[in-house]
């Protein structure tokens, strides 16, 4: 028997949840999504404080690694991505960031009409659910809740934010409102100690209508082309190969690793490519896997004076009590993912919005480990927010089931190696700062000894690691380099969509999970042929001295 549907849905992770409930908003739509994980029923997903565990178990993560990075010493680095309904937002650390409004300005400018920020920011508003209420920049009636903390309820992140003011940075009250340069809280997507993530958000209360199924553990293998017209997906559940016909439109939303995976399985990409490893090709489309783009994470650790770190109740009998009260109660340690102040800055003078993001963990963790260093501490994770290098993903072999190559090409841009330098400088200003004196003991990474440019540059090549924030592999806009255009249809094939943080056409300045959501909110309205949102009018602060002054 064939199956027919209206839509065929290629992945059930936050952009994939986010379509398949929208779409079977509309009564008699027939939706099939397609999720090559497992169900998300799992304690450790529910729980804010268990990420760790999830980025380092192969449960639901497709722990990707990457190619020997050329420009950071040979190293491989781990790419964890969610296997499991809700994708990367069911394993993700839940950080609530949408990115500059600028970005959005530069994507509408580059040639993705209809994405500008006054375009965007109402579909931001309409996914979210506030915890402090609605205005002009947030919603309170969308299913995704976001929790803004208290961070002045810990000692070292209220100690950190002060430290920031006193080297002259400005407080922000809201880094996704007015006002992004600056620092304060940083919003999370949970609810009453609880993850938030995209499957429970929009996926479960989509699950009893009558027009979706959702069928995990199912493995794509390509999309079914006719004529240049996608018309279905073959793939296989345990093993048993089965195909599915949309008799409207398939939308791949697999995120920027796998999307363009698929989209070469079915011979969409780089013909002679393709040839090499036995794929006929359907459209010659070079840049599908090209412009793969991640924000490079270093961290600057120091140990803490005093006993009012995370050391402790992550471990032994204190963990043992932290867990029993979140099963209870779902609140105490295990209800936060612990990054609860933070601030954006800029490089240097130039620099009209900031390119760098600070965000304070009150515990030290040895740097490619889920383990702390053994000790009271705290650290700083610094993310380049729009780095220049890019890298590619690219298949290995026709077989769907083998990962496909990542390559990111990490500080291949001598401009991303001058402001990563530089914010290792930055941020030990701000740590260096009277507000943090009581706290503030030995540097632990990158230590005392390395000061000089030679050595800081040396830290961060052996020091990177990714902020899981991979974008840009089927870009959007017009042109040869872009994979589909602005109402996100691919390029040369009809009745195709690609639909993930792949299409952004530049990296976003901030975690790319809240742009994700956005992304598919809008993307529902254009496949059902609504009338987008009315633009906003909210005010955006940009520094006035931002040409001569830093700070």
């Amino acid at each position: 028997m064939t199956q027919r549907y209206d839509y065929i849905i290629v992945g059930a992770g936050s952009a994939g949840c986010v379509l398949a409930a929208r779409l079977t908003e509309t009564p008699g739509i027939r939706v099939l999504l397609l999720e090559a994980g497992r169900p998300d029923n799992s304690w450790r997903i529910d729980m804010p404080a268990a990420v760790g565990s999830l980025l380092s178990s192969d449960r639901f993560n497709w722990n990707y690694t990457s190619e020997p990075e050329p420009y950071l010493d040979g190293r491989r680095l781990s790419h964890p991505r969610g296997k499991v309904l809700g994708g990367s937002s069911s394993i993700n650390g839940m950080v609530y960031i949408r990115g500059h409004a600028k970005d959005y300005d530069g994507w509408a400018q580059g040639g993705a009409g209809g994405w500008s920020y006054a375009d965007v920011l109402p579909y931001f508003k309409r996914a979210e659910q506030h915890f402090l209420g609605g205005d002009s920049y947030h919603g309170t009636e969308g299913p995704l809740a976001v929790y803004a903390p208290d961070y002045k309820q810990s000692p070292l992140a209220a100690a950190f934010v002060d430290a920031a003011v006193q080297a002259g940075y400005p407080l922000s009250p809201d880094v996704n409102g007015e006002q992004q340069e600056g620092f304060g809280r940083i919003d999370r997507t949970t609810r009453n100690g609880r993850r938030w993530s995209a499957a429970r958000a929009y996926l479960r209360p989509a699950l009893d209508r009558p027009g979706l199924v959702a069928q995990t553990q199912a493995l794509v293998h390509r999309i079914l082309i006719e004529k240049n017209r996608a018309v279905g997906v073959e793939y296989s559940v345990r093993g048993q190969k089965q195909e599915a016909h949309a008799d409207a439109e398939v939308i791949v939303s697999g995120g920027a690793i796998n999307s363009p995976q698929i989209l070469l399985l079915s011979g969409i990409g780089p013909a002679d490519e393709l040839r090499a490893l036995g794929i006929q090709p359907c459209y010659d489309l070079p840049a599908v896997g090209a412009h793969l783009n991640d924000h490079p994470d270093i961290v600057v650790q120091h140990r803490c004076l005093q006993s009012v770190s995370l050391f402790g109740i992550n471990r032994g009998a204190g963990k043992l009590l932290t867990g029993i009260r979140w099963f209870l109660k779902h609140d105490g340690f295990a209800a936060s993912n612990h990054f609860e102040a933070g601030g954006f800055i800029r490089s240097r003078p130039g620099v009209d919005f900031p390119d760098l993001q600070l965000t304070f963990m009150p515990l030290a963790i040895q740097p490619g480990t889920v383990s702390d260093v053994g000790s009271h501490s705290y650290q700083v994770h610094i993310d380049l927010m729009r780095p220049r290098s890019l890298g590619h993903v690219k298949l290995r072999s026709a077989d769907p089931k083998a990962p496909p190559s990542l390559l990111f090409n990490y500080l291949k841009d001598p401009q991303d190696r001058e402001d990563l330098r530089t914010s290792v400088r930055l941020t030990r200003e701000i740590l260096a700062q009277p507000a943090l004196a009581p706290y503030r003991g030995e540097e632990l990474s990158p230590g005392v000894r390395t000061q000089s440019d030679a050595e800081i540059d040396a830290f961060v090549r052996q020091g990177v690691e990714t902020c899981y924030h991979p974008v840009g592999t089927c870009r959007m806009g017009i042109g040869g380099d872009c994979v589909v255009d602005e109402r996100c249809r691919v390029h040369g094939i009809d009745c195709l969509r690609v639909v993930d943080a792949s299409i952004m056409p530049a990296i976003v300045s901030g975690n790319t999970n809240a742009p994700t959501i956005m992304i598919a909110e809008r993307a529902s309205d254009l496949i059902r042929g609504k009338q987008p949102l009315p633009q906003s009018d909210a005010k955006v602060w940009i520094h006035p001295q931002w040409q001569a002054a830093q700070r």
